[in-house]
């Protein structure tokens, strides 16, 4: 055992000298089959806890109700669109989750990013205007107009967007790729967040007057 753990950290230096590849999960991987989510638990732990697995049953892998928009969902009146979480306690610690997002006509799911996570779309109805930003100092757009049927596919962390410019409402499926994908609006981040006024001014190559105005849109629209 001994010459076991010493060959194993020999191999370890050795692809830390070599820059060798060593795959890391961002989410930890399960340890069992499923971890059926039970939320009345007041064990902490990095995710949720597990139900009894005798407990479990079909319906803990089930949720209904993506074909329209849902109950519950969340509402951004600024930006023209909403969103409600697909819960389905059985994904609990496999590194997943998925939201339908529902966008008016003229409405964006404004530049964000998710720190966490990759995310996949499928569009549901109408059509969007869809892409992300590569990462600096290209700054490459790469977006398309998808439509009904059409997958399209963000890398982890790059800013993306979605912009409903036709004249009917338009639904998204989205899946990402870790139970708790984070979420970071970039405008919000900037704009909303208590910065000091003359650093969000340089940053943005203006003056803190016309930071102050545009500010002020965002206290009146908080949602």
């Amino acid at each position: 055992m001994a010459m076991v753990g010493r060959s194993l950290l020999l191999l370890l230096v050795t692809l830390a000298a070599g820059h060798g590849v060593v795959v890391v999960a961002f989410d930890p991987n399960p340890l069992q089959d499923f971890c059926v989510a039970d939320p009345t638990s007041k064990v902490r732990v990095n995710g949720l806890p597990c139900k009894d697995p005798a407990a479990v049953t079909a319906d803990d892998f089930f949720f209904s109700g993506v074909d329209a928009p849902g109950r519950g969902a969340t509402a951004s009146r600024r930006y023209g669109f909403t969103a409600v979480s697909v819960d389905i306690p059985g994904l609990n610690t496999l590194g997943a989750s998925a939201a339908r997002v529902d966008v008016a006509p003229g409405g964006v799911f404004p530049p964000h990013y998710h720190p966490r996570a990759s995310e996949t779309a499928v569009v549901l109805a109408g059509a969007v205007y869809f892409g992300f930003v590569t990462s600096y100092p290209d700054s490459r757009v790469v977006a398309k107009v998808l439509r009904r049927g059409d997958v399209f596919a963000v890398p982890q962390g790059l800013v993306h967007f979605l912009h409903n410019n036709g004249s009917e409402p338009a639904a998204l499926y989205a899946s990402l790729s870790s139970q708790n994908p984070g979420l970071v609006l970039v405008a919000d981040a900037l704009l909303a967040a208590p910065l000091p006024v003359d650093l969000v001014a340089k940053t943005l190559l203006t003056d803190e007057a016309t930071v102050d105005k545009i500010r002020a849109n965002f206290i009146v629209h908080r949602s």
